[in-house]
């Protein structure tokens, strides 16, 4: 079977400060991908204006493959102003509408979208209806064999039916702590509790929980698996995240052991929020 994965959502510049940067969730899980050996795609959409000629001169210069990035000429190229705090912690303004609110259906998606091992999607994608339809389309005529939901949530960016419908046409879900505990306001035990509670719901077959600094949380196949995390300095966290999804989606193509794959994508999350920006090159030693 082709391990080849789509990345459905949004393409745009982080600015920081000091300059700016290509990003995007969805972005950075196919650039981790593909720096872990796993043939990557990202389905987005730019301005036809002179900040989305220079993301696309970006995207080709870091071999981000560009045939299911489109165009539109009536929407602009997203630019998103990133303010870390003290300890690296980023927040994000997001503007709206931009490009990647408006993804269509064109033929060269639908045809490649019978062919796909994996597809990752997230909420942000999904706030706008043309984007929105498109997604549920693939993920609705389309036999997909990991549908991977990153909820990602960046208020106020969503609401909780989208993210309730995303969660039922997703066989893995990743979530942080405060997430589940949003998504899952019924159950008031541990999150373990809340995990189970949100399988009995969505059905998911794996349910990934992130905790920041200490590591990460793993339901599969009816078994819990659990890893502290790496202790590192955070220069910020963008993209540590992005990074571990793309790690665990990995693991899974490749079926490795759940207790391997959880170690080495708190190991990679921990290494890209030591550094700066959402897609530092890895060491010899990491991968």
């Amino acid at each position: 079977m082709s391990k080849q994965v789509l990345c459905f959502g949004e393409v745009l510049w982080d600015t920081f400060e000091d300059g700016k940067k290509i990003g995007g969730a969805p972005l950075n899980v196919a650039q981790h991908l593909t720096q872990q050996g796993i043939p990557s795609y990202i389905v987005s959409r730019v301005g036809a204006d002179a900040s989305g000629d220079d993301l696309l001169l970006e995207l080709q210069k870091a071999n981000v493959p560009l045939q299911y990035i489109q165009k539109d000429r009536h929407l602009p190229t997203c630019e998103v102003t990133v303010s870390l705090d003290a300890s690296g912690q980023a927040t994000y303004t997001i503007p709206q509408p931009v490009a990647w609110d408006n993804i269509q259906p064109t033929d060269e998606l639908l045809n490649e979208a019978g062919q796909l091992a994996a597809i990752v999607f997230g909420s942000l994608a999904s706030r706008e209806q043309a984007t929105r339809t498109t997604l549920l389309n693939l993920l609705s005529e389309f036999t997909i064999p990991l549908r991977v939901f990153d909820v990602n949530l960046r208020p106020p960016h969503y609401d909780l039916d989208t993210i309730e419908t995303l969660a039922a046409l997703a066989n893995v879900v990743k979530m942080n702590e405060d997430e589940a505990n949003l998504l899952i306001h019924s159950t008031h035990g541990s999150l373990k509790d809340k995990m189970v509670e949100f399988h009995k719901k969505f059905h998911s077959n794996t349910i990934c929980v992130t905790r920041g600094q200490n590591g990460a949380i793993i339901w599969h196949d009816e078994e819990f698996y659990e890893h502290p995390g790496f202790e590192v300095q955070v220069e910020d966290t963008v993209g540590a995240g992005d990074s571990f999804l793309a790690t665990l989606v990995a693991g899974l193509l490749l079926a490795q052991p759940i207790p391997q794959i959880l170690e080495k994508a708190c190991e990679i999350g921990a290494f890209v929020a030591s550094q700066r920006g959402a897609n530092p090159v890895y060491p010899d030693n990491l991968f």
